[in-house]
């Protein structure tokens, strides 16, 4: 493991904690009204549409830009006022493309840029261990210019951790990345959680969130809208349905002339149907003989409870 025994222990309740935070950009509010908080040795996942608020929230905790009002507290400091002393205890990988990008010389190298990061901490890893753990050595003489996009992430995420962390904020961590650097990616973020490091992760990506979460929090037009665990938030037995995929536009208003009574289907993206709200024996049958009378397969049919995409789009739709 790349950190063991090196994590800090957070010594406050919450390594995290926002109250109320408020910033506008004039003449609409950036984030009107986000409160939540992220222990230490946790992954706190920060999900939103774009524009939705995210980036600011976490710039504020980094101390890159301040509140209007609310607070924010991280690791016990104010962001803004106590910076230098916070800012060697975080670990921050921007979105891609975004101004971490900017900030690495195009002409420099892999193994120059770790190296220089690494100079800035008092007990930095080691730069080899970053690179070996996350296949970029074949890279070490690359200058940033000429790294691939993935290559580009990978090279990110190492700068956020050489300085041994005990907070990371991760933007999109795995974006771009094929499927072997993005489970690379995701054992690393466990690693992280396993040394007592609080996570702090935005992405767009509904399936990471609920594979590496222990709590999400939804911010939707400035205002956190839901937050909790991802079991809390898809735990609801009335939301139990089937589900299926098939060609799109089938006629579903003669699907819903035979199903039970009570029952009812969408189509809820092209290609992917809902029946519900509850589901039982005669419902499957009923759905998977009408689709052979359409002569079409009900392709990944399932009966399950909602997923965090579902939360997610249902919380976020009247804002659409």
């Amino acid at each position: 493991m790349l950190l063991r025994g090196r994590a800090e222990t957070c010594r406050v309740a919450a390594a995290v904690e926002v109250n109320g935070l408020v910033r506008r950009y004039s003449p609409t509010a950036g984030i009107s009204d986000v409160s939540f908080t992220a222990p230490a040795g946790a992954v706190t996942a920060l999900l939103g549409r774009n524009g939705a608020g995210k980036t600011t929230t976490v710039e504020i905790c980094c101390g890159l830009r301040r509140a209007d009002s609310g607070q924010a507290r991280v690791l016990g400091l104010d962001p803004a006022r106590d910076h230098r002393k916070l800012a060697p205890r975080l670990g921050v990988m921007p979105q891609a493309g975004g101004s971490g990008a900017s900030g690495v010389y195009p002409s420099a190298r892999v193994e120059e840029v770790l190296a220089l990061y690494a100079a800035m901490y008092a007990d930095p890893l080691p730069v080899e261990d970053l690179l070996e753990r996350l296949d970029l050595r074949r890279v070490r003489r690359t200058t940033w210019r000429r790294l691939s996009g993935g290559e580009q992430q990978r090279v990110s995420l190492a700068l956020a951790l050489v300085g041994r962390p005990a907070v990371a904020f991760l933007d999109e961590p795995s974006a771009g990345l094929d499927v072997h650097a993005r489970h690379t990616t995701w054992e690393l973020v466990r690693e992280l959680r396993s040394a007592g490091v609080a996570i702090i992760l935005t992405t767009h990506d509904l399936a990471e969130a609920a594979v590496l979460a222990d709590a999400v929090v939804i911010i939707d037009a400035g205002r956190v809208v839901a937050s909790g665990s991802p079991a809390d938030l898809t735990r609801d037995a009335s939301a139990r349905g089937l589900r299926f995929e098939a060609p799109p536009g089938l006629p579903l208003g003669d699907l819903e002339a035979v199903l039970p009574d009570g029952a009812s289907a969408q189509e809820v993206r092209p290609g992917h149907y809902a029946v519900g709200p509850r589901v039982d024996p005669d419902t499957v049958a009923a759905v998977t003989a009408w689709c052979a009378k359409q002569g079409v397969l009900a392709d990944n049919l399932t009966t399950s409870s909602r997923s965090l995409e579902d939360v997610f789009l249902a919380l976020t739709a009247e804002s659409s």
